[in-house]
């Protein structure tokens, strides 16, 4: 059990028997009632969302999550295959909990698997990554008929609207939870 006051976020908490990572969380202090934590949860197994509040005296179940650091392998139509970086076991974690996260994974990169009851429930994924990029038009200098960025494609197939200064080849940083263009990379 955790008090709603030491709630944070990233925290993994149980609600109806579903695990649910803490995406958001405000501390709210009215002048006048008890204080509370108004928390964004999301549903590790169906990615629903849902916001709850939570007075800072009261406790909530918390879930008990395993993670393994997985180093990423490859996938076979319905499953991303990791190797455990300590146990050297195969952990299978399938394609539906993936989702969006295919762009992100690369062979050989290691990344953190949240494991609760025996199965996997979710990848995580730095907030930052670096990325070659594979394709990119080129443009004229002054040509800003289109705005100040053009579309890329990295290595992974990953689309990243980029400055316009951006060539085939160079590497970029990209912010993974807004799939956002951060700054050229020099190597």
């Amino acid at each position: 059990m955790i008090r709603g006051g030491d709630i944070a976020k990233g925290t993994v908490l149980l609600h109806k028997g579903s695990p649910y990572l803490v995406v958001e969380r405000e501390f709210v202090n009215p002048g006048k009632g008890a204080a509370f934590a108004r928390v964004k949860m999301k549903n590790l197994k169906d990615g629903a969302v849902l916001t709850q509040t939570i007075k800072t005296a009261d406790t909530v179940e918390d879930a008990v999550v395993d993670t393994h650091k997985g180093q990423y392998q490859y996938e076979d139509g319905e499953n991303y295959l990791f190797m455990d970086t300590e146990s050297y076991d195969q952990i299978s974690v399938p394609s539906d909990i993936v989702n969006d996260k295919k762009y992100y994974l690369r062979e050989g990169d290691e990344y953190e698997i949240l494991i609760w009851e025996g199965n996997p429930i979710d990848v995580k994924i730095p907030a930052k990554m670096v990325f070659e990029v594979a394709e990119s038009e080129n443009y004229v200098k002054g040509d800003t008929v289109s705005g100040a960025t053009k579309p890329i494609t990295t290595e992974t197939g990953l689309v990243v609207r980029v400055p316009l200064f951006i060539k085939q080849g160079e590497k970029i940083l990209v912010n993974t939870e807004s799939n956002e263009y951060q700054e050229r990379v020099n190597s």
